[in-house]
């Protein structure tokens, strides 16, 4: 048995408004044990022991079938979420700029951002790799204006990234 964390794409935004009570509902009918759901960003803990593949297929089809909308998740275990956070590369408290981790269920995509992203000015932003995700930082209230933050926002990418803030990831380790 794993704790798995599930992280939604997209939900309490741009119209697709899910209740954490109505998600939960969703992961125990599944089956799964121990399900939590942490902040309104679409994040869910649960117990189960299936392969990752196929957790990820059964969890977007009731999602699309219950809520109506273009399911997408990034399915991670709690253990790698926790080495995720550790691995963190810049200041961890930094007044200026918020912290990120680009999340994605596709590593080449991770690849192909960091290409597109090119250089990148550290005065504005910072991105670097890491082993299986992005980590990005963005200064305060930019965090949907910045280069990094457009080249995610391109709809190549809705399907296979989503991103948290480190604090919410810290939060979903620390259940």
């Amino acid at each position: 048995m794993a704790r798995h964390v599930a992280l939604l794409r997209g939900v309490n935004v741009n119209g697709i408004t899910i209740h954490g009570a109505d998600l939960k509902k969703v992961f125990v009918e599944l089956g799964f044990g121990e399900v939590r759901t942490v902040l309104a960003s679409g994040n869910v803990l649960f117990d189960a022991t299936a392969l990752a593949a196929t957790l990820k297929k059964r969890i977007e089809a009731a999602l699309r079938e219950r809520f109506g909308y273009d399911a997408w998740i990034v399915l991670e275990t709690q253990a790698r979420l926790a080495k995720v956070a550790e691995a963190w590369p810049f200041e961890r408290i930094d007044d200026e700029r918020h912290p990120y981790v680009v999340f994605s269920s596709e590593p080449k995509v991770l690849d192909e951002l960091i290409a597109q992203a090119g250089t990148i000015d550290p005065a504005v932003e910072r991105l670097q790799a890491g082993k299986g995700v992005l980590y990005w930082q963005c200064p305060r209230g930019s965090s949907t204006d910045t280069p990094v933050a457009k080249l995610l926002a391109k709809p190549r990418y809705k399907a296979s990234i989503t991103t948290r803030n480190l604090r919410t990831v810290e939060k979903l380790i620390a259940d």
